[in-house]
Parts: structure tokens; sequence; C-alpha cells
């Protein structure tokens, strides 16, 4: 039977054929004929145009559009489709879709081969703006502006080396403004507080529009202020909303679909914590089993009532920022999830290239986690660690300087919030009370704890310290320990300098 690796190349550079390997395509495609999954978990973008053989970019091109339209793929699939290809035909027919499949070497290193077809086309991108700046340098047959063909030059190998061959391509100013007043008509239609997906907090929606889209919050605080709590409610409300519009018909939602990485808790702590605190019963009672019928029967509702949340957790520990980035992709392709939480920034790790420097590390996570949210067009919100400089400051409110271990973390994010909770420090500052002690000065101490306790008690502090759209300030918020839900305040429980 004849084959396209017969093909001679019919392009070439200086008598030189352009760089490509038919065979490592042919393995590819037959690869994925094989397995479909294999196309979810890919680290380079690849697409039709990268393949250098015309028969297999089409061969490419039709295996995306059936996969999104959730078919399964296969060469008897495919067949209807390429009956009439005429180099299909000069290839002997249909059958060359079988004979892709019988070799077995894609199934070997699928994902090599798929970096390979992306970097040999790269390569021969270079190549065509190469052959580019030789033809115009020597054409002297127009005006001669040498100035002018070198800014090309440079202009070229940029859109080269920032990977024009990625499907990134300058946007018109009428498709951004298009989006900015689908936006804005959100807002509207929400209250006048939503321009992004919900946050669930009233308060916080107010004073940020909600999360947008390519937009990386970096959630910081110390242990014990309730990171994973408010990350984790954030992630339940937006996933109810979508639920509860669904459920009612509306189309134009402030909901989304939440892909939650936590790398600290296991999915079924995370569900324990969710159910306690839509069932109003404290965590840990649920894990020693201390409830009674009532409880059980009103976590059982919410079970059932959360059956269908749009919530996935995925809590494989360890993971590297680039198994993290493939995953979300296939999250975002098989759900559409329209929101990401990390649990927690410095649990994820590098590629490698930067282990020995623990900063770079976290600087290449973090520039990942920014480039993730602008490649799907989602929010990201990642969890982060404080260093313990805050602790020795007789202010605890965070700063940004306490941002641990990488300036880059705050370079990278377009909102960096922190939470901090007074009471957890008044309680540490109880004063001890000897049995039989009758002593005036002791009991006035801690009568003065008691009554400042009570006043900063279930008290949260949401302090926005960098916001790139808007202003920074600060959201009170009330917490229940006991259940891990944060709540927004009662109207007239906060003062008009809360959001100064």
């Amino acid at each position: 039977m004849a084959s396209v690796l017969d093909r001679p190349a019919t392009e070439a550079t200086a008598g030189r054929a352009l760089p490509a390997n038919l065979e490592a395509e042919a393995a590819f495609l037959g690869a994925v004929l094989f397995d479909n999954t294999l196309l979810e978990e890919l680290a380079v973008p690849l697409r039709p145009e990268h393949f250098f053989e015309p028969l297999h970019a089409r061969i490419f091109e039709r295996i995306q559009v059936q996969l999104d339209k959730q078919m399964l793929v296969s060469p008897v699939t495919l067949k209807p489709y390429f009956e009439a290809d005429p180099a299909m035909a000069e290839l002997g027919g249909t059958a060359y879709l079988a004979q892709l499949t019988a070799d077995p070497q894609g199934m070997l290193a699928p994902r090599a081969l798929a970096q390979q077809i992306y970097d040999l086309a790269l390569l021969r991108e270079l190549a065509r703006v190469g052959r580019e700046l030789i033809d115009n340098a020597l054409d002297t047959s127009e005006e001669v502006e040498p100035l002018k063909q070198v800014e090309r030059a440079e202009a070229a190998l940029f859109e080269v080396a920032e990977g024009a061959l990625s499907g990134t391509e300058a946007d018109s100013f009428r498709g951004a403004t298009n989006r900015a007043l689908a936006m804005i008509e959100t807002a509207i239609n929400s209250g006048g507080h939503v321009s992004g997906k919900t946050t669930g907090f009233a308060s916080i929606n107010e004073k940020c529009g909600g999360l947008h889209d390519s937009d990386l919050i970096i959630v910081a605080g110390r242990p014990g202020m309730g990171k994973s709590s408010l990350a984790t409610n954030i992630a339940f409300n937006c996933a109810d909303r979508l639920l509860r519009d669904r459920r009612d018909g509306i189309v134009k939602t402030v909901g989304a679909g939440v892909a939650l990485f936590s790398l600290e808790m296991s999915s079924d702590q995370l569900a324990t914590r969710i159910l306690a605190e839509q069932a109003g019963i404290p965590s840990e009672l649920l894990r020693m089993g201390k409830i009674g019928k009532d409880d059980f029967k009103e976590l059982s509702y919410a079970s059932q009532r959360l059956a269908d949340l749009p919530l996935y957790i995925d809590d494989t520990p360890a993971l590297t920022i680039g198994a993290l980035r493939s995953r979300a992709r296939r999250l975002k392709r098989r759900f559409d999830i329209g929101l990401i939480v990390i649990d927690y920034l410095q649990l994820l790790q590098g590629s490698g290239r930067a282990s020995d420097n623990r900063v770079n590390e976290i600087s290449e996570i973090s520039r990942g986690l920014k480039t993730l949210a602008k490649e799907l067009q989602v929010p990201v919100i990642a969890l982060s660690q404080l260093s313990r400089a805050v602790e020795s400051r007789e202010d605890k409110r965070p700063m940004l300087s306490d941002l641990r271990e990488s300036g880059s973390i705050e370079q990278d994010a377009d909102m960096v919030w922190f939470i901090y909770r007074e009471d957890y420090y008044v309680a540490s500052r109880e004063p001890k009370v000897p049995r039989g002690d009758d002593d005036m000065k002791t009991h006035e101490a801690h009568a003065a704890w008691t009554a400042e306790m009570e006043r900063v008690y279930g008290l949260a502090e949401l302090i926005i310290a960098k916001q790139r759209h808007g202003a920074t300030g600060k959201v009170r918020l009330r917490f229940e320990p006991k259940i891990t839900r944060f709540s927004d305040l009662a109207e007239g429980e906060y003062q008009s300098n809360d959001y100064e």
C-alpha cells in the first residue's frame, strides 16, 4: 500500500528540505485514533497547521472537530469525511486511516511525538521568517530602508519566540469592546456589583466586581486564619450559583463550574467540610460520628441537593505546574470550568529547571498560574503562605512584603487578598488565673481580655492589598470556625471605613 511517507518534501529552502518528521506525524495520529484521551494530556497546544503533511493536518483537524462534539474518533468514524479526499485516494483510500493505527510506535511516547511535531513546526516558521529576511535584504528594486527592515526582522523573530503558532493573534478593537460591553451588561443585570464570576459574598463582590477571567488572585494568610475555608466557600458559592441558575433556566449566570486542586487535603475531607457548612454541623462531629438522627437527615438532604454540584476536586499531591496546567485544560475541555482554585501555591513544584533555587521555582509557578488564567480565560485563585515576619510585629495585619519566598507572586497577581482574624491573636493572649487566686489585678486583666474577645470573636478582615483594576481596601466578614464558614456581616455590623 502506498504511504504518505513515500512523498518527497515539496517545500525547501536554499536547496535543503524543511525540517519535518512524517513518521512522527503518522505515529502520533495513530496513537490518538487508538486512544482519544491522549489529546487531553499534551504539554503543547498542537493544532492542524503544525503538521507538515497537509493530509495529516486535515485528519487532525477532523479529529478535533469530532472530539469537540463529544464523539468517539476512530478510523471507522472518520471514514465518511475522507472518502472523496484526493490525497487519501492516492494512498489507496480510507484504508490509510486503519494503517495509521496499525503502527504501535505512537503509543510508546505520544507526548514526545507531539512535542517534536510542535518543535519542527516552530523551526519551519523560523526558516520561513529567515527566508523572507534574506529576500527582503537582497531586494533593491524599491527604496532601501535597512533600519526599517531590521525593525521588521526583530518583530518577526519576536513573534516566533513568543510562540506565534500557539494561536494567539492580535485582537480587533471591535472584538475587545464587544466583550467589555458584555461584561458591563453582566454587572448591570446582577444588580450593579458582579461583572465576573461571583464569590458568593456581597461585600467582596461590591469591592471587586467578582472574579474576572484571566485574573490571578492570591489569597494569603498565616496558618489558622482560614485561607482554605474561604477558598472552599468561594468555590462552593460559585458552583452552587451555576447549579441553581441551571435549574431555574437562567442562561447568563455569574456562577461557574469550579476545579479545586487540593494539594493539602483529600477530596473526602473537603466534601466533609462543605457538607458540614451546608448542614450547619461542626465537621469534627461528623468525623467522629457524634450526630443525632435529625442532624443526619439534614446532612442527607444537603448531600442530595449538592449531588450535581459542578465542583471538581483533584487531590493529587505534589503536582508540578506543568501537570496542573494539563489537568486544568482537560477539565476545561470536559466540563467547561470557569474558575480554578489551588490550595496552595507553595505545595506545587516547578519544572525542575529551577529546583536549586526555591525563589526561582516559586517565580516559575506564579508565572505559570498567570499564564494558565490567560490561556483558559478563567480566574485562578491560588492560596499562599506568609512569612513569619508577621508574628514579630505588634500589628499582625499582613503586608505585601510578607508574601513568602518571592516578590514575583505580587508582580504576577492581579489581586492580592490577605485574611486576618484578630480573635486568633487575642485568644493566644488569654491571661492565666490560677485556682484560688484572689488578686484583683489578675481578675481585672482576665475580665478585660474577655471583653476584648467578645468584641472581636467571629470577625474577619479581608484586606485587598492589590487590585489591578480597582481600589484597595478592607472588607469585614463573619467567620464561624466550628463549621468553617465565612459570611457577609449583617447590615449595620460594619462601619463605613471598612471600605476605605
